[in-house]
């Protein structure tokens, strides 16, 4: 593409969704400028300068809309069931090839942004390095490196381990230095297996340094929340996202604290819930039982799984009552949850109470505001990057049309999906 003759792309559908959250734009029209929108609007009003060169993508019957944003995966997940403790004991170069492979499948399926929440040494740094070279397609990727934790804590085993405010200051420094993003915390217990699942980690101390740190640096924090109490000192810190957002007593007793939504709401703080997990082990646990029926253990974890997932739906539902911004992000590839199904995220959030339009919003704007990436990604803009999905059907109407992914487009450019549809 040479300066004086740059390479247009027009690209006309039944209809436009902006990520804004404003209506669908019928018969709309989006000009591409090399890796850059230069335009959005109406099928009229749309077009190439005249007499350059363009090459012109007419989708019936379909919906363009932003490149889906994915506020949190783990891209060396398998995504088969084992625990983390488990995978961190596989090599870098294998865990690298895997985050390659997940980056691919995201992308293949409409995502074009994703934020790490958290891998081992340098993989994902060598992943985004790969991906410069042009040697193996992915998403964009806002990258967090190795996650901060106390010793012993939740992803300890491939995180740095800080203990006392000086040290956490420390952690963050190096992360920055060895290229991180932003800072990944956490804020309390999770599924590593010396961790205190539902207990706090670090201090409110300890989590004001990290903060405060990330903020003098121009980036932002996350912080991993699977309890109440580990929510509300993660707010008195300081944090810009809180992920999971579990409103969770030490005994295991679920109880929702309003106080801390409205504080949530208060200070501007995103939630990533991560609803998309439950649901897609509890539809793979339904389809199985009615392909060839469940054992007993199974019956009582699809049992176990869909009360879970109803209380999470619930809290959901009073947090954004409260006015807590919600973005979309899937958690995977965790637990048994691999990637690629973003958008068991999507319709768990219209599950949970959203519209369709919102919850495309939530997987677009939001999450690329959460991402600190709103600038560049997210809605369809002149200006921005030209990332964009092609889906069939519409997806205001029918969030469910997420899944069907007709192109995605990602800097301007088509990916050739290969045989992966």
């Amino acid at each position: 593409m040479s300066e004086t003759q740059p390479a247009f792309k027009l690209i006309r559908a039944a209809r436009v969704i902006d990520g804004t959250g404003s209506p669908a734009l019928e018969r709309g029209a989006v000009l591409l400028e090399g890796d850059r929108i230069r335009a959005v609007g109406s099928e009229e009003s749309i077009a190439a300068p005249e007499g350059a060169p363009v090459e012109e993508f007419n989708y019936e019957n379909k919906t363009v809309i932003p490149g889906l944003v994915d506020c949190h995966v783990h891209l060396i997940g398998m995504g088969d069931g084992r625990a983390g403790d488990e995978l961190t004991t596989l090599p870098d170069e294998v865990l690298t090839l895997q985050a390659a492979r997940n980056a691919r499948t995201h992308l293949f399926s409409g995502v074009t942004t994703v934020r790490d929440c958290g891998a081992k040494n340098q993989t994902t740094f060598r992943l985004r390095q790969a991906m410069e070279m042009g040697i193996t397609p992915g998403p964009r990727m806002v990258l967090a490196g190795r996650p901060v934790a106390i010793v012993g804590g939740h992803l300890s085993y491939f995180g740095v381990q800080a203990t006392g405010p000086d040290e956490c200051r420390a952690a963050v420094r190096q992360l920055i230095k060895e290229g991180a993003d932003y800072i990944k915390i956490t804020a309390t217990g999770g599924s590593t297996r010396t961790s205190f699942a539902l207990r706090p980690s670090f201090t409110v101390e300890e989590l004001k340094a990290i903060c405060d740190e990330v903020h003098k640096f121009g980036k932002h924090a996350a912080a991993h929340c699977a309890s109440s109490q580990g929510m509300s000192n993660v707010l008195e810190a300081g944090i810009d996202t809180i992920i999971h957002a579990v409103h969770r007593e030490p005994d295991g007793t679920s109880k929702f604290r309003p106080e801390i939504a409205e504080r949530i709401a208060r200070q501007g703080v995103f939630v990533n819930a991560t609803l998309g997990g439950g649901r897609n082990r509890v539809v793979t646990l339904e389809k199985k039982m009615q392909a060839e029926g469940l054992s007993e253990q199974e019956q009582e974890e699809l049992d176990q799984m869909r009360r879970a997932h109803q209380q999470r739906l619930d809290d959901f539902a009073k947090m954004r009552e409260l006015g807590v911004q919600m973005a979309a992000g899937s958690d995977s590839a965790w637990g048994k949850y691999k990637m690629g199904g973003f958008q068991h995220e999507t319709d768990s959030h219209v599950a949970g109470g959203m519209t369709p339009m919102e919850a495309i919003v939530a997987a677009t704007a939001d999450s690329a505001r959460s991402c600190w990436v709103q600038d560049s990604v997210g809605t369809l803009e002149a200006g921005k990057q030209a990332d964009l999905v092609v889906v069939d059907g519409d997806p205001s109407q029918d969030i469910g049309a997420l899944w069907d992914v007709a192109d995605v487009f990602l800097a301007g450019d088509r990916v050739d999906r290969g045989n992966f549809v």
